[in-house]
């Protein structure tokens, strides 16, 4: 136990004394409805909001504190000692799914989920298991992931609980100390024709839980709730794009932003989930969420004769209690492009213009980084951080991104910058406040864009049954005009740090892959990130010089946090399973002199294997691989290429045998692969099966 943790414990001790003579449990409460009494975790607003005083070594929030910042001011692994740095832990992640959450560590403990939404509490200085949740997510959901399977970035802990968003949609709440659960709400009782889920960690403030949803491209229809964090029971719901107008509006800002559509747009969903960013400011009493992209993506289908579309790629600050809005602010205005403002929201305070300012900093997909006033929505800056072609600069007096006309790709498909995973996503930045410098993980990933065929034929836009809706050409339906266009640019990663008021990049360094990792910064001069490639790099904050790098054999997109115990300062993060290698994902903690061995695992067998029998014909094979790319592509990979989900080209025997029962048969469905009887006949099946052996063969001859 810490002092400052000692220290904190002894203010609340006639507390915590009343509630253990009461004989309440961290479910119950004092006598005459106080707070409940938890045997351990008790974080609330104040300890939250003081850890920076009180708990320098502490990360008992999602961004360590509610601002966001992830900075941390620990210096004992600092600019010289990092190169002493070493494993000091790791434990085993068994699955090969992208791992993403931010472990929380409170008062020795280590809070962390996995991809299927698990909770793991492990001993912080060891990593031994302390207990483990099993939230019983429904697997089949995998389906219904935009992104190649099911995630989860972390949890919360608040009062003597702990609480995480589970894959399926539901909002969990565990006993700290013993991992019971108290309460589980399903947040999906929005009437949607496809199945929400949640891939965010959720934020635990004032009281209440606050939880968003994913999957705009899935039709949905955003909305962030507030959950009593006691009871579970539902406070508020702030919907973030209006539903049929024909029906009353559920809140005011309703039916303001339907005057900002156009056409049937709650026939598509409308898209706007808040899957990530959802910060609080405790003096303000402000939350404020990140709103997604639009569904579909191809504003001219969605809204046809244009629109706003709010409150699509905003930033909205609500009430915490009430809900209610305060300020709005648009970073893409009819969204075209997947521009998601989701991406993670910074708070602080900086002189600006010469006056002291509460500032909102914020780099979404866009390409321009954000400086707000949080108190009014004001916009102070914003300056582009990465490479685009959509637009020229942000109109200061409108606040308005100009598009480039030279862009417009529903008249000319093209590759356009940034692409749809964004110049920023939500891999974590970090903010020193002392520079002022912001460190953030870019990549340059372009993406074509051209509207679907159909579309163009006939001006009607169909949406597939329980499939995903870009209103973009996707897969093999864009791979003529694709070949016909100019080559793209390279993809990059690139790590910058960055000056938020003067838009300058003080030093940037491209990472040996484009897929990259959340980022932590600390006082002792030190940028920590790790990337696809399974690197986990050390650089000098100030110059941008590597200065310790270690292999995780996997593939990191997780951002790095650093806590301190006994007097040792670690630095912890999730790495996802690694492509190249027969492993799984894991967690690992660093440290001075730490003594734990990641030995190499098996590298993987990529060969392909020899096929069974090809029957179809050339014109089958092409409808095989419409099919395919409709409904397989996002979880098993364009071209049959899979990555985290099983590469279809290496399916045994016995699994081309068993092809049927595991599509249209739910063989497999405990372990994610859903029934696809809605979606596909026998013979359509049997197309995507020709198809797969057709691709294998050709990969296969390539390598010989």
């Amino acid at each position: 136990m810490s002092r400052a943790w000692a220290e904190w414990a002894v203010k609340r001790l006639p507390v915590l004394i009343l509630a253990a003579a009461a004989g309440c449990s961290s479910s119950g409460s004092l006598p005459g409805g106080g707070a409940p009494a938890p045997s351990a975790a008790f974080v609330d607003d104040e300890r939250i909001a003081r850890v920076e005083e009180d708990e320098p070594g502490a990360w008992i929030a999602y961004g360590r504190t509610y601002s966001e910042q992830r900075f941390s001011p620990l210096t004992q692994i600092d600019r010289e000692t990092v190169r002493g740095l070493s494993l000091a832990w790791t434990n085993a992640i068994a699955m090969r799914h992208r791992l993403q959450s931010t472990p929380l560590v409170v008062d020795g403990t280590m809070y962390y989920t996995d991809s299927w939404s698990f909770i793991y509490a492990v001993d912080a200085a060891t990593g031994e298991e302390i207990w483990t949740f099993d939230p019983q997510t429904r697997r089949e959901y995998a389906r219904w992931s935009c992104c190649a399977g099911p995630m989860n970035r972390g949890v919360a802990v608040y009062k003597g609980r702990v609480y995480a968003a589970t894959f399926d949609a539901r909002l969990v709440a565990v006993d700290a100390a013993t991992g019971r659960k108290i309460w589980d709400v399903d947040t999906a009782d929005y009437p949607s024709r496809i199945p929400y889920t949640i891939s965010g960690a959720p934020l635990a403030a004032a009281g209440k839980i606050y939880i968003g949803n994913s999957g705009s491209e899935y039709d949905h229809r955003g909305y962030l709730t507030a959950y009593d964090a006691e009871t579970g029971e539902k406070a508020w719901r702030f919907f973030t794009v209006p539903g049929d107008p024909s029906l009353p509006f559920e809140h005011p800002e309703m039916e303001f932003a339907a005057k900002t559509w156009n056409g049937e747009w709650w026939k598509l969903g409308g898209g706007g989930t808040v899957w990530n960013s959802i910060v609080y400011d405790p003096e303000l009493r402000t939350v404020y969420m990140g709103v997604g992209n639009g569904s579909p993506w191809a504003r001219e289908i969605r809204s046809p004769g244009g629109g706003d579309n709010l409150f699509l790629a905003s930033i909205v600050a609500v009430d915490a209690d009430s809900g209610k809005m305060k300020w709005h602010y648009q970073t893409t205005p009819g969204d075209n492009w997947d521009y998601t403002a989701t991406q993670d929201i910074v708070l602080a305070d900086m002189v600006v213009d010469g006056r002291r300012r509460k500032v909102l900093l914020q780099a979404p997909k866009n390409g321009f980084f954000y400086v707000l006033d949080r108190v009014t929505g004001e916009l102070l800056r914003a300056h582009p951080y990465g490479a685009m072609t959509w637009a020229t600069h942000v109109d200061m007096k409108t606040g308005r991104p100009v598009e480039n006309p030279a862009a417009v790709w529903e008249k000319k498909p093209q590759w356009i910058l940034p692409g749809n995973t964004g110049a920023h996503n939500w891999e974590a930045m970090s903010f020193d406040r002392r520079k002022g410098v912001m460190y953030i993980p870019t990549h340059d990933i372009p993406y074509f864009f051209a509207l679907p065929e159909e579309f163009v034929k006939t001006g009607r836009y169909a949406p597939r049954e329980f499939s995903m809706n870009l209103g973009v050409a996707r897969g093999s339906y864009r791979l003529g005009l694709v070949e016909k266009a100019a080559a793209p640019p390279a993809a990059k990663g690139i790590l910058k740090a960055f000056d938020p008021l003067t838009g300058e990049t003080l030093w940037a360094v491209e990472n040996a892959v484009s897929r990259v990792g959340g980022v932590l910064a600390t006082a002792g001069g030190v940028v920590f990130q790790g990337d696809g490639s399974g690197a986990v790099s050390a650089y000098d904050s100030d110059t941008g010089e590597r200065l310790w790098r270690f292999d995780s054999y996997g593939s990191i997109q997780a951002p790095p946090m650093t806590y301190e115990l006994a007097g040792r300062q670690y630095v912890a993060l999730v790495a996802s399973a690694n492509f190249n290698y027969e492993n799984y994902g894991k967690i690992m903690a660093f440290a001075l002199g730490g003594e734990a061995q990641l030995p190499e695992p098996p590298k993987r067998d990529m060969t392909i294997p020899e096929q069974p029998p090809l029957t179809a014909s050339p014109e089958e094979i092409v409808r095989g691989g419409e099919l395919y790319h409709r409904f397989c592509s996002s979880c098993h990979g364009h071209q049959a290429r899979g990555y985290r989900n099983a590469d279809l080209r290496a399916m045994a025997p016995a699994i081309h045998d068993a092809f049927q029962d595991i599509v249209r048969g739910g063989l497999l469905k405990e372990l994610g692969m859903d029934d696809f009887t809605d979606e596909l006949d026998e013979q359509e099946t049997e197309l995507v099966r020709q198809y797969i052996v057709s691709r294998a063969n050709i990969d296969r001859a390539a390598t010989e």
